[in-house]
């Protein structure tokens, strides 16, 4: 195969194999293609790094998860709470305007207390109209006893997700990891791709020669 490790950074080819393809590199027209033996412009290899940083951010499972219904249990709390209900009952305004204060006051109150689903609400807002659909259901699964993180809303629908992760007891959890194994595969494959153009590129002469085009043009 011709490798040499001695300089992989400079070379990962012979002295006798780059000198083949310097000759080939030359004296074929490559079908009248004159090609330059350029290094891979840095600003393109920052754009390379950039578009993976910020596909794996995106696509970060804490990013792309559905909401469960459990964020939204303190919600269906305080939809029931007297105050709540006056402005959601007050006929001096309309519909959006009863909707729209009651659910600002749901949200001020919640911003008063921790709550370990803070950025999950921010990431999934509801409105008072979607809110009333859901809560007899998330209602009837805190009743059940059920672990409200195994249930996602898919519109109208509260529904156990459709995550198996089997634990070391045996048990079942339906609940989205923070880490999953196409996430993993996707940043091996980055890897492996980034690798796989360097040993490609560490193959070819050198960038510091140039080659004569006049020999074969």
């Amino acid at each position: 195969m011709g490798w040499t490790f001695n300089n992989p950074l400079f070379s990962l080819t012979t002295e006798d194999q780059n000198k083949e393809a310097k000759h080939v590199w030359e004296h074929e027209s490559l079908g009248g293609i004159a090609e330059n033996n350029n290094p891979l412009p840095r600003p393109v290899i920052g754009l390379l790094l950039l578009t993976f940083a910020t596909a794996i951010a995106i696509t970060f499972p804490l990013y792309g998860q559905r909401p469960t219904a459990a964020i939204y249990l303190d919600y269906v709390s305080l939809m029931n709470s007297t105050m709540v209900q006056e402005v959601m009952n007050d006929r001096t305004i309309s519909h959006h305007e009863a909707n729209t204060k009651a659910m600002a006051l749901i949200t001020d109150s919640l911003t008063q207390f921790d709550s370990k689903y803070t950025f999950q609400r921010e990431q999934h807002p509801i409105d008072l109209d979607h809110l009333r659909v859901i809560a007899p259901q998330i209602i009837e699964l805190q009743k059940a006893g059920a672990d409200l993180e195994e249930y996602i809303v898919v519109g109208p629908d509260v529904v156990i997700s459709n995550f198996f992760n089997i634990q070391a007891d045996g048990t079942v959890l339906a609940k989205q990891p923070w880490w999953d194994k196409g996430y993993l595969i996707a940043f091996w494959y980055f890897i492996g791709f980034c690798l796989a153009v360097i040993v490609a590129v560490k193959r070819l002469p050198h960038f510091s020669w140039r080659p004569d085009h006049t020999i074969a043009h």
